[in-house]
């Protein structure tokens, strides 16, 4: 008991101001992070990135020194889902199954083993930028984190990505449908609330496989958003997600539907 009231304390406590020249690099260095948004709006995010950097443990792996600029990026980025989900209290509840993040230099390699429907367990190799594990840490690759501020173009952020995934995962499972509020799309009920969101996700998700087929196979144009998003609706939305909070206009260009559907869900107001 002594501990958690110690933990509550923690937690209550305001957190230290980022520094002003941290906050000035980490939006020089990943300019999506203000892009479009609102002097009010990104106020707040650095205030969201102050409480995550308290709540959270950083990890470097292989010998990495986590430095202040990079668990500031990486607080930055996790938070601009939360942006508009309210105070810090509130909005961190999303992140509240783990503490740690371990921060790898480059890529990992994971071991992975599956049993199919015949009873055959198959082990194989799978390279990763970033890994979120249910009710568990995240993984992040610094050289991957380090590179979306180069590949701003494509939408890219594994941060945002693995993040997305913590949100979706925060009803207990990943199947690329996250908690809906209540009245969600006008629905009445989580029933109807899962079954609007998935109307207009899956048919955007439908035709979006189809092109990465297309493209793989037939040399069609390669679709904008990651084709590792194909693999599956649970790993389109992280990869979609990517593309909506750091490239908002192309976004909208090439998935209105989405823009829509993921405006509602993240809150953003309709004038900015």
């Amino acid at each position: 008991m002594r501990l958690w009231r110690q933990t509550l304390d923690l937690l209550r406590r305001s957190p230290r101001p980022i520094p002003d020249r941290l906050w000035a690099h980490t939006l020089r260095r990943w300019p999506f992070l203000a892009e479009g948004r609102s002097a009010a709006e990104i106020a707040h995010l650095r205030e969201l990135a102050g409480h995550f950097l308290r709540q959270k443990q950083f990890h470097g792996a292989h010998g990495l020194v986590v430095s202040d600029e990079m668990a500031c990026a990486i607080a930055a980025q996790a938070c601009l889902p939360l942006l508009h989900f309210g105070p810090a209290r509130k909005a961190l509840r999303w992140y509240g199954d783990f503490v740690m993040i371990v921060v790898q230099p480059g890529e990992a390699v994971a071991q992975r083993e599956v049993t199919d429907e015949a009873g055959v367990v198959h082990r194989y190799r799978e390279v990763l930028a970033g890994e979120a594990m249910e009710r568990g840490p995240v993984m992040l690759s610094w050289a991957d984190i380090e590179a979306s501020s180069a590949l701003g173009e494509r939408g890219y952020s594994v941060v945002i990505h693995e993040f997305v995934h913590k949100i979706d995962m925060h009803d207990g499972q990943a199947d690329g449908l996250p908690p809906l509020p209540p009245g969600f799309l006008g629905s009445r009920g989580v029933r109807q609330a899962r079954a609007a969101w998935l109307a207009v996700l899956e048919p955007v998700y439908e035709d979006f496989r189809e092109k990465v087929i297309r493209h793989e196979r037939f040399g069609a144009a390669e679709p904008w958003l990651d084709p590792y998003g194909a693999q599956s609706l649970t790993e389109f939305l992280p990869v979609a997600c990517e593309a909506y909070f750091t490239r908002r206009a192309r976004f909208g260009a090439e998935v209105p539907a989405l823009l829509a559907l993921f405006d509602r869900f993240f809150q953003r107001p309709s004038i900015m």
